[in-house]
């Protein structure tokens, strides 16, 4: 049996409904810099710990590879902006855009669902994705309803 083609896996996997949010980190130069990201997992509660898949080819991952601390701003519904802006390719991401740094210097986005600060723990190369794994450090969730991707597009608790 051989594997689906990725249009069928894209339209599989779309039925699975995603929070979105945007990964973040200071850049080696000093700049704040990011992506957007739906492929974000729990792994363990003890300790707490996720992953983040990031695909190789793109500009953020050897910023990610590098950084021992990065953040996720869990975006909140009325964010599909910022989701968009993070995903696009360009390099003025954060420009116009309200964020401040946590104390381990980690940007995170003004008016998100959540921030979580993480602490790269592994990576393992997987197909054309790097899943990074992290500890969780920090974080603050707010009462504002998140921002989902389902069906290649975006969604909204009813």
């Amino acid at each position: 049996m051989s594997a689906v083609d990725p249009n069928r896996f894209r339209q599989l996997l779309g039925s699975f409904a995603t929070g979105v949010a945007v990964v973040t980190a200071r850049h080696p130069a000093g700049g704040p810099t990011g992506m957007t990201a739906s492929a974000i997992a729990s792994v363990s509660l003890e300790p707490p710990l996720l992953l983040v898949c990031v695909w190789r080819e793109a500009d953020f991952h050897a910023v990610l590879a590098e950084a021992e601390y990065f953040g996720l701003s869990v975006l909140a519904e009325d964010q599909e902006e910022l989701s968009r802006r993070f995903a696009a390719e360009r390099t003025d991401r954060f420009n116009g855009v309200a964020w401040h740094p946590h104390e381990r210097g980690v940007p995170l986005l003004d008016g998100a669902a959540a921030h979580i600060i993480c602490r790269r723990t592994a990576e393992h190369v997987a197909g054309d994705h790097t899943i990074f794994v992290a500890e969780v450090v920090d974080g603050a969730s707010f009462l504002r309803n998140p921002l989902l991707h389902v069906r290649g597009g975006y969604g909204r608790l009813a």
